[in-house]
Parts: C-alpha cells; structure tokens; sequence
C-alpha cells in the first residue's frame, strides 16, 4: 500500500497536521490534548484500514488480470459493494471474458488449422503416391501403348491436384475473410449456363439428359463468379453419382420471399448417416469407394451462406439427390 507514493506524501502530511493538532490541542488544555489525539488516532486507523482494503480489492483485480494472462482455466472477478470499484470491476470482467472467448477461438482456430494440414497432406498423399508409382512404370521402358495410357494417368492425376490445391486455396480465402463478393443483379439463366459450360460434353459422352426449367428473366443478387463455382461444384457431385443414360434437372422457382434453385440427380443418391456432414469439410462418406475430396460441397455451402442465401440437400422421393438453393429477396 506505501508503495504509492501518492499515499506516502498524505502519510506524511497527516502526520505532520495530527502532530501540529495535537501541540495545540495541549497549549489549551490536557484534554483538548487527550481529544485531539483520541480523534487524529479514530480517523487515521479509519482511513488507513478503508485504504487497505480498497487496495486489497485492486490486488485481487490485479491478480485475476494476471492468471488471464497467464491463460489460467479458471477466472472470477467478485461482485464489489463500493462504487468506483464496482465499475472497474464490471469493466475488467467485460474485457477479461473477451479476451478469453478470443483465447479460445484462437486455439480452436489453430486446432482446425492443424487438423486441416493433416486433411491437405493426406488427400496430396494419394495421387502423388500414384505418380510416383507411374513414373516408376515408365523408368521400365514399357511398351508404347502402356506409355501412352500411363502418361495420360499422370495428367489425370496431376488435374486432380491441381483442382484439389485450387480449391484449398479458395476455402483458405475465404476462411480468412479476404473474399469480397460483389453484389449484383444476376440473370439465372446467364449463372447456370455459365455453370453448365464445363459438363456440357462429359454429359453428351454419356448420355446424360439435362433437363433445365428456369422462367426467362429471373434474377438473384450476389456474385456471380462464386455463385457459377458453388453451383459447379453440386453438379460435379451429381455427375459423379450419376451412371450413364439418366438425368440432371435443374429447376428455378421464385415467390415474394426467395429464389429456389433445385438441382435434382436420379443417381444413388446419399446414405442415411452422411446426410448430416454432407457439408464437412473433408467428409467422403461412409462408403470407402466415394469419389471426389469432401471439398466441393464445403466450398459450396460456404460461397452460398457467405452471400446470404442457403443450400440443404437430401435424398429425392422417387430417387437420387436434390439439392436445394435458396436467394431471399
């Protein structure tokens, strides 16, 4: 408490004024003397014993502020009945939650960064150990056509990686809010014939009837660059799902609250326990054959919530998947 030199100068000053009072006190009479040292004792112990216990008060604020410092599990700032206390205490309380709720968000943050790097390792393990393989092939000097068909295994391969890299880099970006998306009004049409482009001859190489019902001159609002990506994505898990010579309909509806857009697959469509982590990043499904990095999906779900709208998916009544899109007005 003496430490404050503030409190040392007052010490000091009161000592010097009860001596004074006290000299005076005697000049009139022993017990004008008596008095005025009974009253200077009462009030310095008074005063003394309030300011040690304010002070204890801040020692104890003092040491909470340091256990969060320190990242201790624990933390309790007790209630204080006296005024100016109170509200420091409030206050303290306010930013020492804060700063732990920010504490725990940074170590989930680096928990799911590292989580992530094991994810991205592994799914870079497989192919690379594929090329590896291949380029162990080839060192034998196969014949002519195995080359040939080992090359273009290696092309594939290395297109997988490259999407797969293209699409961490995307997911990390927008994990660290530097995306920003533009808002405009966007033709439906113009946005899935833009998504379409890419599937157009993997459909026609395998019969697949795309079938499009979208009213002329309907439109969304959002970006239209991420929103044809989001929608790329869904149908590249339905062509996956989809075996030759059936269907991808694409439907779009609207009404006073929302756009829709369904994207309905007749393939295989999902088992009962992926439907809840469809979403995950990283989730492949229970069934160890399932195509794809569990990327796609999760990069799609986030471009979408991103921009206000909404994705669910399911299993479609009469079969396959139907994803479900929703732009509120």
């Amino acid at each position: 408490m003496f430490r404050n030199r503030e409190l040392r100068r007052f010490a000091i000053l009161f000592a010097l004024m009860a001596t004074v009072a006290v000299l005076l006190g005697f000049t009139i009479n022993t017990m004008a003397g008596i008095f005025t040292i009974v009253s200077t004792a009462a009030y310095g112990t008074a005063f003394f014993t309030f300011t040690k216990a304010r002070y204890k008060s801040i020692e104890r604020i003092s040491n909470q502020i340091d256990c969060v410092l320190h990242n201790a599990d624990h933390l309790y700032i007790g209630e204080s009945n006296e005024g100016e206390l109170s509200i420091l205490q409030s206050e303290i309380t306010k930013m020492t939650l804060r700063i732990r709720e920010q504490n725990d968000a940074l170590k989930k943050e680096k928990e799911h960064l590292a989580d992530s790097l094991a994810d991205i390792a592994h799914q870079l393990r497989t192919p690379l150990t594929s090329v590896n393989l291949i380029l162990s092939l080839l060192a034998n000097n196969p014949a002519e056509n195995d080359r040939k068909t080992l090359l273009r295994e290696t092309e594939e391969l290395l297109i997988q990686m490259d999407w797969l890299l293209t699409s961490l880099l995307k997911l990390s970006r927008l994990d660290a809010g530097i995306v920003v998306f533009q808002s405009e009004q966007i033709d439906v049409n113009s946005l899935i014939s833009a998504a379409l482009r890419p599937f157009l001859i993997p459909m026609e190489l395998h019969d697949i009837d795309l079938q499009i019902d979208v009213p002329k001159g309907m439109t969304i609002q959002g970006d239209s660059g991420w929103l044809s990506e989001a929608i790329q994505n869904i149908l590249k898990n339905c062509m996956e799902s989809t075996s030759e010579n059936e269907k991808i309909e694409i439907i779009c509806t609207d009404n006073p609250l929302f756009t829709e857009l369904v994207i309905h697959d007749n393939g295989a469509g999902f088992e009962k326990e992926d439907l809840p982590r469809l979403f995950d990043r990283f989730y492949r499904g229970k069934n160890s054959n399932a195509a794809g990095y569990g990327i796609g999906l999760a990069l799609c779900k986030m471009i979408i919530t991103r921009q206000g709208g909404t994705i669910t998916a399911k299993n479609h009544p009469q079969g396959g998947a139907i994803f479900v899109i929703r732009f509120p007005k």
